[in-house]
């Protein structure tokens, strides 16, 4: 007989949240597997209901204080469809803006000091720092220009306040904007530079026959807005989610399990928005992505933080580009009249798309509420991938299965609500 064990990780580190690990191992061979997200409900969709739908934008910005633009746009977005609203494209541009800085900041934290120390085997950023201080002082200076971007267009960098529906409370002057164009320009140099320093890890050869779930849109690498598409050949409008897709719940989890009616698991984030949108992407962008070993397609999930070093590389120049076109928006807000509906949308946060749905009566008042963040939606492929990995490393230690397993998670960027910083191993044997 060989040795049964079950190794939990009670609290994982780098990651936006509260979660653990469960590996069960009977007789040398692993028979579960899983992320066991156990932070407790925070019932946001109940707090939307019976408050007015203008709230909306403030009240999901809450949710998170790492991709706070991703709730508000898909929130103002889906309420202003329902009242048939349109700002304009001085306003559309202005809130793709707000986005770029979103994905500034968060791929950057992400990239180095939550994902890159597991490439090369230190505990933690700060760790890493010591032998690669020049790379982590670059990229918490991308990180701060994030921020600061952030907070021009919408007040603060974390929850920000300018955003409603209609528009904004204020638009940025373009002397504002034009201040930020020589940090921008070397946030993206610092990024190219962070890339190619990424381009040259050993990573694990595991590909993942996902279907690819993003947003498409035909002339625009997506942020805002397009349509809801997958490598498996769906093509849907916003409101059409749930005749695609569905979500379920598993006993060991307070998250929910998102799957394709007809088909089950499917991967949204950074893999799948390249993979949708490569041709999006100018071409001495696609060219970087080549440089450091990716081709149109990435099925590899340890290849993630070269896709979302390749996303702020754009986001960088998209944000120099609206920035040069910029037309101050006036009014900052259009006007609008309360009307009963139901509306729909959904956005690409840095971690995957983004789904609300809103139920409004004729006063403005919200009914019913309905959200589907990335991380519900990529549980299923992360147990997967820590079975896959746990599998590979069955007969290491414990603390290299840990490892192993904690690395196959933090690949998705698993946004469970906030950091968390320390580590509890159990390991019961039998």
């Amino acid at each position: 007989m060989g040795e049964t064990r079950r190794l939990r990780v009670d609290m994982l580190a780098r990651v936006e949240g509260e979660g653990a690990v469960d590996i069960e191992i009977d007789d040398g061979r692993v028979t579960c597997a899983r992320l066991s997200i156990f932070e407790p409900p925070r019932l946001f969709e109940a707090f939307l209901r019976g408050r007015a739908a203008e709230e909306a934008p403030d009240i999901t910005a809450r949710i998170c204080g790492i991709c706070p633009v991703a709730y508000q746009m898909s929130s103002v977005n889906a309420i202003e469809s329902i009242y048939g609203l349109d700002p304009g494209p001085e306003i559309r541009a202005l809130r793709r803006l707000l986005y770029c800085g979103e994905y500034i900041e968060s791929h950057a934290l992400h990239m180095v000091l939550l994902h890159a120390p597991d490439f090369l085997g230190f505990e933690d950023g700060l760790a890493m720092a010591a032998e690669h201080g020049e790379i982590v002082k670059r990229a918490l200076f991308v990180k701060k220009t994030g921020n600061t971007l952030m907070s021009v267009v919408a007040g603060r960098e974390v929850h920000p306040i300018n955003v409603r529906v209609g528009g904004f409370y204020r638009a940025p002057r373009h002397a504002e904007l034009a201040a930020m164009q020589p940090a921008i320009a070397r946030a993206r140099d610092d990024m190219v530079a962070i890339l190619r320093w990424a381009g040259n890890f050993t990573y694990p050869d595991l590909e993942q026959d996902w279907e690819l779930v993003a947003l498409r849109h035909p002339a625009e690498y997506p942020l805002i807005d397009g349509r809801i598409a997958s490598t498996g050949g769906i093509d849907i409008p916003f409101t059409a989610f749930d005749e695609e897709f569905e979500e379920v719940h598993h006993p060991h989890s307070t998250s929910l399990y998102g799957r394709v009616k007809s088909r089950g698991t499917y991967l949204t984030g950074p893999l799948a928005r390249y993979a949708l949108n490569y041709e999006c992407l100018p071409p001495h962008i696609q060219a970087l992505a080549k440089e450091v070993g990716l081709g149109p397609v990435c099925r590899n999930p340890y290849k993630s933080i070269l896709v979302r070093g390749i996303e702020t590389v754009y986001a960088c120049e998209e944000a120099l580009r609206i920035i040069g076109a910029y037309r101050e928006p006036t009014p900052a807000s259009v006007p609008y009249t309360p009307c009963a509906g139901v509306g729909a949308w959904a956005t690409e946060a840095p971690r995957g798309m983004l789904w609300h749905r809103y139920e409004v009566d004729g006063e403005g008042t919200i009914l019913n509420a309905r959200i589907v963040p990335p991380t519900a939606q990529n549980q299923a492929a992360i147990d997967a991938d820590v079975l896959a990995m746990a599998n590979r490393h069955v007969k290491e230690s414990d603390t290299a299965l840990q490892l192993a397993c904690e690395t196959a998670v933090r690949n998705h960027d698993p946004c469970i609500s906030c950091s968390c910083h320390f580590l509890k191993l159990n390991v019961t044997r039998r």
